[in-house]
């Protein structure tokens, strides 16, 4: 007398096999388990979704953060000392985790779905980890130094606001499947009840959330101001060395009205265009000059500066990734540039027929200059023969020194009330653009107070500024922005109102009727009891075979239902796959 151990015969799941097995190295169906998954794989779970909401608030940062990344480079230079592009790794490393940790997601909702056992694998619980790390750590050095980066986030959602909006409805409402699933068919329990409440509240909130959003893009198409004027901020320093000649031409070719330069005083008067305190970035000082390589650049005289070359630094380090698209020529006339002048800047300016934004640096106490420099900056603009109605000033000094650059517009680079402007004789307002809002925009405007907004790159920005109806950008980009001749998206209040309220009837409908037939399943499942199956009221027949498919079925079925009556000990069972039969005995079954 011999007894058999139960035999099990099941189809093929290959792709039950294929999410199981990525996500939990469990290949086998005999390693798989449908039973609820313990509180530490649910708390690995957890950790999951906070990495990927993490790495999706962390990857959208950097999308729209693209507009500053030369800020974001400039400002680890100025801590570190050298020049590098910072974003390459920074994107390819958020590009490879968020992409690790959304198919881990989707893994793990596939399991849920199919109702398998979550299991993750203890390698992607250290990437889970180490992933979440990295980005926690990297949320909190951008924080240090970069933190006034954070409100491009505010800004770009009056752009993107109305799209992630109905993302986020998408997403809500597929999820509803997996709610209802698991709210449904499993008995009643407080738990329940809180994530059903959970997810009520969340999807209210997101039918909800347009009436929050402020898109100056949402207007009547009849009230869209003129194009904003395209201010060459440095020239068009993504194809050329900043503040040099080339760079102005190059944004003047590339619709450019007006350019931007950054003034400082030599230490015989002479007015240059230099961005940074030293000469190391953009220039070989540290070759011509070594031992003053990190002394201010006001303290050159005018043919020390003219010496130095400012065009290699562009070609050796490629700061933007443009060094390829240049052709031989324009490689040899950048390998040629040296500091500019502001009275070269100027006489390019006239001839132009275009205007001028000067930001001038006051050079220290100690400079030989520091009481004339205004004297010296007059005297570049009536030498050049422009006029000083096409010149604006924004001097980085106290209001002490305001008044003394006499007969050129002056604007300021603060956020004013319009009283101040009034009381200082401010013509005009140079404001980054997180500090613009489209309600102090047109404030300014009713009042006749001219608005410049920097740094302009993106498309996106371009148009949500346009749609304020800001006169004029400065930007690095003007290449780009000569390519934008109407905002990115612009929709009536009626026309977005009826997509929003369509958006939110289709997806309530969708998670009422989700819910209906989750329900309405389980109901149909209970009634037609096959919840229950008894090794005695199923007969395989030998003589009427049945197909295959239908046989391992049962057989599954009557394996299930052995374990879940708990026969004795002394009951075998013993399925004959080969044959087609099925024998249920007491006491054993012998060959």
């Amino acid at each position: 007398m011999v007894k058999h151990q139960p035999l099990q015969v099941y189809e093929k799941q290959v792709f039950v096999s294929f999410v199981t097995g990525i996500y939990g190295c469990r290949w086998k169906r005999y390693q798989r388990s449908q039973d609820d998954s313990s509180k530490w794989e649910c708390t690995w779970f957890i950790i999951l979704c906070s990495s990927f909401l993490l790495l999706l608030f962390w990857a959208y940062f950097w999308l729209v953060a693209q507009n500053d990344f030369n800020e974001f480079n400039w400002s680890v230079y100025n801590r570190s000392g050298e020049w590098r592009d910072e974003t390459i790794p920074i994107l390819a490393s958020t590009t490879v985790g968020f992409s690790y940790i959304t198919f881990l997601m989707i893994l793990a909702l596939f399991h849920i779905s199919l109702g398998q056992q979550l299991n993750l694998y203890w390698v992607h619980k250290i990437g889970v980890l180490a992933t979440l790390l990295t980005t926690i750590s990297g949320l909190i050095t951008v924080k240090d130094i970069w933190g006034d980066e954070w409100d491009i986030l505010l800004v770009s959602l009056q752009s993107t606001a109305p799209f992630l909006h109905i993302g986020a409805l998408a997403t809500v409402t597929a999820i509803s499947w997996l709610v209802a699933g698991y709210v449904v068919r499993r008995e009643r329990s407080n738990f329940q009840v809180i994530v059903l409440l959970i997810y009520v509240i969340i999807l209210l909130a997101l039918y909800l959330a347009p009436l929050t959003f402020n898109c100056p893009c949402i207007m009547d198409r009849t009230s869209l101001r003129p194009r904003p004027d395209i201010i060459g901020r440095r020239g068009a320093p993504m194809l050329a060395p900043e503040n040099t000649m080339v760079s102005f031409n190059r944004a003047l070719q590339h619709g450019a009205n007006s350019l931007e330069a950054d003034v400082t005083i030599s230490v015989d008067g002479i007015p240059f265009l230099m961005r940074d305190r030293t000469l190391r970035r953009t220039t070989d000082v540290s070759k011509v000059f070594p031992a003053r390589q990190y002394e201010d650049a006001s303290f050159f005289n005018w043919t020390e500066i003219r010496s130095l070359n400012a065009g290699h630094w562009f070609l050796e380090s490629d700061p933007y990734w443009t060094v390829e698209t240049l052709t031989a020529r324009d490689r040899s006339r950048i390998g040629n540039q040296t500091v500019c002048s502001l009275l070269e800047m100027l006489r390019l300016t006239a001839r132009s027929n275009s205007s001028a934004l000067l930001n001038i640096r006051k050079p220290p106490p100690e400079h030989p200059r520091s009481r004339n420099w205004f004297m010296d900056t007059l005297w570049a603009v009536q030498k050049a023969g422009i006029s000083q109605k096409r010149v604006r000033t924004v001097t980085w000094t106290p209001d002490t020194d305001r008044g003394r650059v006499r007969g050129l517009q002056q604007t300021a680079n603060e956020k004013l009330s319009v009283e101040e402007i009034r009381q200082r004789g401010i013509t005009s307002l140079t404001l980054h653009y997180s500090k613009a809002s489209h309600k102090d925009i047109q404030e300014y405007l009713a009042n006749n107070v001219s608005v410049t907004v920097y740094p302009v790159n993106e498309p996106w920005l371009y148009s949500i500024l346009w749609c304020s109806g800001v006169p004029s950008v400065s930007s690095d980009a003007p290449q780009v922005l000569r390519k934008v001749p109407y905002p990115i998206w612009l929709m009536s209040q009626n026309a977005y109102n009826f997509i929003w309220i369509t958006s939110d009837l289709v997806s309530l409908a969708v998670v009422i009727g989700i819910f209906c037939f989750q329900n309405y399943h389980m109901i149909r499942w209970r009634m037609s009891g096959m919840q229950t199956y008894n090794p005695e009221q199923i007969m395989l027949s030998a003589v009427a075979r049945r197909s295959s498919r239908d046989v391992n079925i049962m057989k599954e079925k009557l394996i299930f239902s052995e374990l879940n009556n708990g026969l004795s000990s002394t009951e075998e069972l013993s399925l004959y796959p080969e044959n087609g039969y099925a024998r249920y005995s007491h006491g054993g079954l012998s060959r």
